[in-house]
């Protein structure tokens, strides 16, 4: 069946290939972007920036006018931050949590009065890894990730009485543009830095985790089964059997031997 899917952050990424994957398969398919680019076949995009209320509340208005209707809100927008909690610039972290979290609920709760009225609806949020285990030097990208949990598992409860879904996306390693992306958002650090050392180390490994990832399409093709299917999960993990193994040990290891094998894998002595 047709659905009407809007979804934040198309320029690239998962956002990209989702919105195009699922325009292909015959959705109608709105995205949103913060800077004006050409429509990636044939997705509707629209100018919106999550912190910016107004551009939120006129992306939404506009599928509205034209379709009537949002089956679907897709929030994937987000941005990383990285570098030691000590040293992290306050507007670094504020524009962690206003983007991951603020912009996320500014955009659901634009959308929940039109899928109330319609009589139910979709919503999928992107969380991570990172919003299952605290990941060293990403301690502010991993706190947006774990409120988005909590919100999400309370906002499934409330919606529920409105034939509204909410599910959680939880994706691992993929090889996308986050680790550019976070080169823009590093804490500063030099030669009198008491976390350089560690944190140099500890980045590259994140950074080659990431290179070595999945390919992004894998993800988009996972969401296409999820929007289409008639009894969807409340979280899909979407990453390699390591990570996956991960989470399971998080839950039911002693939390020393569990850090222990975070640590390692992430060269922390």
């Amino acid at each position: 069946m047709k659905k009407v899917v809007l979804i934040s952050g198309v320029s690239s990424g998962f956002g990209k290939q989702i919105a195009n994957l699922l325009s292909e398969n015959g959705h109608i398919v709105y995205g949103t972007v913060r800077k004006d680019i050409l429509s990636p076949g044939n997705v509707n995009v629209l100018k919106m920036d999550l912190m910016d209320h107004v551009s939120i509340k006129r992306a939404v208005d506009t599928v509205l006018e034209k379709e009537g209707k949002i089956d679907v809100l897709i929030n994937n927008a987000g941005m990383h931050t990285g570098g030691p909690i000590e040293n992290a610039p306050i507007e670094h972290i504020k524009l962690q949590m206003d983007t991951n979290l603020l912009g996320m609920i500014q955009l659901t709760k634009a959308v929940l009065p039109a899928m109330r009225k319609q009589g139910g609806g979709l919503i999928i949020n992107f969380s991570s890894i990172g919003g299952l285990m605290g990941l060293p030097f990403q301690g502010f990208y991993s706190a947006s990730k774990f409120a988005i949990e909590g919100i999400s598992e309370a906002l499934r409860m409330e919606v529920k009485q409105f034939n509204i879904k909410v599910i959680l996306i939880n994706p691992g390693d993929f090889h996308t543009s986050n680790s550019a992306n976070r080169r823009n958002f590093l804490a500063p650090t030099g030669t009198d830095d008491p976390y350089g050392s560690q944190f140099s180390k500890t980045l590259a490994i994140i950074e080659k985790d990431e290179s070595n990832g999945w390919a992004p399409e894998v993800l988009a093709k996972k969401m296409v089964k999820i929007i289409n299917c008639r009894n969807p999960r409340q979280k899909y993990i979407i990453s390699s059997f390591e990570q996956k193994l991960a989470v399971v040990l998080k839950y039911i290891l002693p939390g020393p031997l569990f850090a222990k094998i975070l640590q390692d894998h992430y060269g922390i002595k």
